[in-house]
Formats: C-alpha cells, structure tokens, sequence
C-alpha cells in the first residue's frame, strides 16, 4: 500500500470498529466516530505526545472527548495504538464490566483522561488542564529545561457547544490566553432532533473569536492534511487557545445514513453496516475486521512515544544538576506527596476570643495550609472576600503569571466545577473553588461527575443557611445539604466552630476523592474543648462532643451552627434533671465508614428518644434519630430578615431543641 493508501485504511478501520461495536452492542452512536475518524487519526499517529504504554506519562499530551457519546472513536484509536484495550475489549462494548462502557470513565480505560457524556463537561476539563500545565511549567521549567511542555486537545460536538458550560469556560480561557489548548470543532451540523438549523444558527466562529480564541475553518473533514496543518498553525499560536472547525459528515460513508440524525444515536443497521464498508472499500464479510497493514502502521505509535518520553526522563537528569533544589520539588509533586509538614501552620483557635464565623476561619486555615503546599491553588466564582478564598501574598492566575494560585473563575460555577476536575486530574494540584452553598446548584453537574471520578478536589461553600438573612430564601440554602449528602462517593463536611473548620480542612488535603466544605456566614463561639471531646474526632464524621454523669437519656444531634443549640439546649435539660448526650455530625459520610461498634458507642441503640437539629431539610435524619426521633430542620424556603431573627421565626433555638427532646422522650418510653 502507499502512504495515502495505509492512511485511509487506517481511517476506515476505526469507522467500521466503531459500526461494528454499536451494532454489536445494539446501541451507541456511529454517526460521530465515523466522521471524526481522520481527525482523530491525525491527532493519535501524526500529533500528540502520548506513549501506549504508559498512559501515565506526566509530559504527555493531553485527550479530552468531550462529545463522550462518541466514545468508539476513542476506545478504537486507543486500540490500535496499542494501548491495554484489547479486541475482544471492543466487542464488549457496552457491556456488565467490559473495559468499554458507554461513554469513557476515568480510572476505567488506560489513555481516557476524564469522564465524559453530559455535554460540555469534557470541554470545561480540558481548560482546567491546560492551566494546570501553564501553572506547573511556570513554578518549575526553567531555561533549557522545559520539564512541563505539553498541549491539551479535546474534541467537541455541535451539543458540547450549545450548552452553558462550554460559553463559560471559553470565555475564561480566552480572557486567560491559554494557547496550549487546542479544541477540534465536529462540525457536521446535526444533533439527536435533526439538523442544528433547528435551534443552533449561531455564528461559532464569530462567537470564539468573540472570547480571544484563534478560529481556524478546516471545510474538508476528510482532508488529513488540512487537520494537520491546522493543528499546526494552533500550536504555533502562543497568545490564544484555538478552535479548529473542521466540517465532517456525520456517519460518514454510509449510503443511507449519511447525514442524517438517525446514525446520531442508534445503531446503523447490518445491511447498512455491510453496505457502508463496500462503499468505503473495506471487507464487508467479516465484523472488527483490521488489516495487518493496520496493525503494523499504528505499532510505529509505542515506540515513538516511548522514544519521546525516554527523551524527557533523561532531560530531567540534566533538570536536577542544573537546579537540584526545584527538582526535588518536582519530583516530590509528580509522586503526589504533601511536605511532611504541611499542616504545621494551621491555627489552634483554643485562644480564640469570642466568636468567628467558620467562613472566617476557613480562610485562616486555608491560608496557612497554603504557605506550606505550593500546589494548593483555587478561587472563587466572584466572591472570594465573602468566601475567604484569597491566598494573601499570591497573586492573580492571568497571562504572564501563569505560577500564580489565585484564580478568578468569574461568575461561571459551572465551568468553575468542571474545571478543577480538569486540574485535578492533570495531576500536580489540589484545586479548590468557592461560592455561595445555594449556588452548588449550578455546580451539581460537575460536582456529580467529580464524585463519579474521585477527582481530588475541593468545594468551599460559604453562607450555608437560612441564617444568610436579609438575602432571603434566593440566597438561602434549604434543600443542598441534603442534595450534596446523596452523591455516591462525596464527602460532606459542615462543621461547628473554627476547631472543626480546621480538622475539617485537614480531612479535605488528605482525602483521596472530592470534598465540600460547607461554612457558615455568622459568627459561632469556638467550643471549650477543655470541656468538651477533642476536634480530632472529625476525622470519625460524628462523636460524642459532650455527654452527661451517667447513661444519657436522650441524644441531640446536629451539625453546624446548630450543634450550639445543642450544647444550650443540653445545660437546660440538665437543670430539669435530663441527661443529654450532644453528638456533633460534621460527616454522614465518613461517620458511616466506621465500624459498626464506634457508631454504636456514639449512638447506643437503647437510647431510643434522639433529636437532630439542622437548619436545612430533615430528609436523612431518620435514619439516625429512628422512629421515636424528632427532626428540627426546615423543609420549606426561609425569609428575608437578619439572620437571628429567621432563625428564631424558623424554630431555630434552645427551648425548641428541649420540647423536642421532651416529645422524643415521651415517645420512647
């Protein structure tokens, strides 16, 4: 075969995989993969740094397919480059713990980088990869050695582009100038209802150069060597991201689909599958045929990457002779290690005087945990006075000054969310973003996929209740704890005083997976803890904060704000002669990672009257204040009125938490 001949073999060996795999699996979607086929050739055999061999490979270049659906086109790229995806992988496609699930999962595939499908997402993380290279290359490259020097790429979807998400963080990639990012633009004019002329009319385009990106048009989505060149022309751009709208054919090849939005989302057909390879000149008897031909020009890929990361690990000798100090802390990085005395700053607030709001000492925490992890960078979706999301003495993340920590997301939670998942999983950064708890709502999606993930990264939510105030039920979260509670695998802390923001912090540095910090915006008393158990126990999710001279009679529980209640409403009951045991619940979460035996030794079963009180929806709670229980919570919107003032009208006090334990206990006996 000649070189062009070897080149269109190769392409129409991904399409007809990625038939065959949908049609095996009786559903998927063909029409993309068929058409992105030379793209993503182009990129995967001609472009990027990758090694099939170690997908792991800190300096490789970066793949995000935001468009997941079309997952065949990677799962059959990542295939024939030879990495750990075998064939018989492919014709599982879509199947109960097949390698190749539907959309592709991070942690789940070797070579997919994030977890994509709900559209836009992947895009988002893509620009969080790319301003995690540019911070990495500017704390730690140095003349002659450019030991951070890759791009990131993503592929996108006319969908991608309509949704919220992808305006938000192209908007803020432009104003950031990320020129190592790269997006390839699917522009075949189709979605699931039909043709985009039915809803998407805009001018693309136009739009990004609106945003500062570079747009480049490729009008022959078949033309390798115009996708070559302008991926060329985007890597030589060192002021901009880029756009490269390349105009494909969706189902590219198949006589009766072709174009259409029925090869969107559903399987071709055998005939048509037979019919489509005839015509693309392929074997048409035989499914997840691939020509050794094929095999033998995509084997050049291993060893090309290997060669190019043999070349980096090399330079990083000649790295460390230059400037053996920032090396080491390279290396220290690249292994995912904290300085072995990170949290060495972090306040002691015993010597608080009065009262601090958790917001507050989050800030401080967050501030010294700072000066001794490099790599702790994040911000705020505009508010991060009101979050306390600053690093003193750091300065903006902006162009020229990529090695800065304080990024300014804009009012873009969204893209804000999806983004430091993005960084998360480029390695090299524990990401944090911050804003009002109300707004997680705008962030769920990406907080969602983050937990699905594992993503280190942490959500800072400040204003956690209706004692937000004056604001009013806009502003004031009822429904979000509980909302947050629900995601598989996110950890949820919401702690009682500034002892408990800083154990709660330390929890969030140390956590393998994401983490929400919900902080209150009034001011708490810090807890005694001379009288009381030491802040330690969040690390248990829920302790005996202070309990009572012999067996207690009744348990108040809570978190927050709310747990103080508790502690007044406990000195009262006392003086009635009832003995109340206070339980501070920081985390449902991990507290349900105990064993069985702890839990029951901060809940003992024979102490049936219970009460939470938490000023937020009381779904959850019954599962440990049982049937006798009582829950004080709100289960409706708040009020506009300062805080105390809708806390008191909301049934949020002392004597409230005492009737209630009355009632629990009455119901017990």
């Amino acid at each position: 075969m000649s070189a062009s001949e070897i080149d269109l073999a190769c392409i129409n060996t991904i399409r007809t995989l990625s038939m065959d795999a949908v049609q095996q699996a009786n559903s998927g979607h063909p029409g993309a993969p068929m058409g992105l086929a030379p793209a993503a050739y182009v990129l995967f055999t001609r472009v990027m740094k990758h090694n099939p061999k170690d997908p792991l490979w800190a300096d490789r270049d970066r793949f995000v397919l935001s468009n997941g659906h079309a997952s065949m086109l990677l799962y059959s790229v990542l295939h024939l480059c030879g990495y750990d995806l075998s064939l018989d992988d492919i014709k599982n496609f879509r199947q109960w713990g097949s390698k190749t699930p539907g959309h592709p999962e991070y942690g789940h595939t070797p070579g997919v980088e994030t977890t994509t499908g709900p559209l836009g997402q992947g895009f988002a993380n893509a620009v969080g990869m790319a301003m995690a290279e540019r911070f990495l290359a500017s704390r730690f490259n140095r003349p002659g050695h450019p030991v951070v020097n890759h791009n990131t790429y993503a592929m996108v979807g006319d969908g991608c582009l309509m949704e919220g998400i992808t305006a938000e963080a192209a908007s803020l990639a432009g104003h950031l100038g990320l020129s190592r990012l790269i997006v390839l633009y699917d522009d075949n004019k189709i979605s699931i209802e039909g043709s985009t002329d039915l809803t998407f009319t805009e001018d693309v385009a136009a739009r990004f150069e609106a945003y500062r990106w570079q747009v480049i048009k490729v009008e022959d989505g078949t033309d390798i060597e115009a996708i070559a060149k302008a991926i060329e022309s985007a890597q030589e751009e060192k002021d901009k991201p880029s756009l490269i709208c390349i105009r494909t054919n969706i189902a590219h090849g198949s006589p009766g689909k072709q174009g259409s939005a029925d090869a969107h989302g559903a399987p071709l057909g055998k005939d048509e599958v037979k019919k489509t390879k005839a015509a693309l000149g392929c074997n048409a008897d035989e499914c997840f045929f691939i020509p050794k031909e094929v095999y033998s020009h995509f084997a050049e890929v291993a060893p090309k990457g290997q060669a190019a990361q043999k070349q980096w690990e090399n330079s990083l000798a000649a790295y460390k002779a230059a400037h053996p100090e920032i090396a080491a802390d390279y290396f220290h990085l690249l292994k995912g290690l904290l300085p072995q005395d990170w949290d060495s700053l972090v306040p002691d607030f015993a010597e608080e005087k009065g009262s601090i709001a958790t917001r507050a000492a989050s800030g401080k925490v967050l501030n010294a945990l700072a000066q001794k992890i490099p790599y702790l960078m994040g911000g705020s979706a505009d508010l991060a006075p009101s979050n306390n999301t600053l690093i003193k003495g750091e300065g903006d993340f902006a162009p020229l000054q990529y090695g800065n920590r304080n990024i300014r997301f804009g009012v873009r939670e969204h893209a804000m969310g999806a983004i430091i998942s993005g960084m998360a999983l480029h390695k090299g950064i524990i990401p944090y973003a911050g804003t009002f708890l109300v707004f997680a709502d705008y962030m769920r999606p990406a907080i969602r996929v983050a937990s699905l993930m594992q993503a280190k990264v942490i959500y800072v939510f400040t204003h956690d209740s209706i004692a937000v105030g004056e604001d009013g039920p806009t502003h004031q979260p009822v429904e979000h704890l509980a909302s947050l509670r629900i995601i598989p695998g996110l950890k949820v802390l919401r702690p009682a005083d500034a002892t408990e923001t800083a154990e709660a912090w330390k929890l969030a540095i140390t956590s393998s997976g994401p983490v929400a910090l919900l902080f209150s915006r009034q001011n708490l008393p810090v807890i005694d803890r001379t009288k009381t158990a030491p802040a330690k126990n969040v690390e248990k999710g829920g302790y005996v904060l202070a309990d009572c001279q012999g067996a207690p009679q009744v348990i108040l529980m809570g978190s927050g704000a709310e747990v103080h209640l508790a502690l007044a409403a406990q000195k009262i009951l006392a003086e009635k002669g009832i003995m109340a045991r206070v339980v501070s619940m920081p985390s449902w979460e991990i507290f349900e990672a105990q064993d069985k035996a702890y839990q029951e030794s901060v809940l003992p079963p024979k102490v049936r009257a219970r009460v939470s009180v938490e000023a937020g929806s009381t779904m959850g709670w019954e599962k440990y204040i049982g049937e006798n229980g009582v829950a004080i919570g709100i289960n409706r919107f708040g009020a506009s009125a300062p805080g105390n003032i809708v806390l008191e009208k909301m049934g949020f006090t002392a004597e409230k938490v005492v009737d209630a334990a009355k009632t629990a206990m009455a119901k017990s006996s």
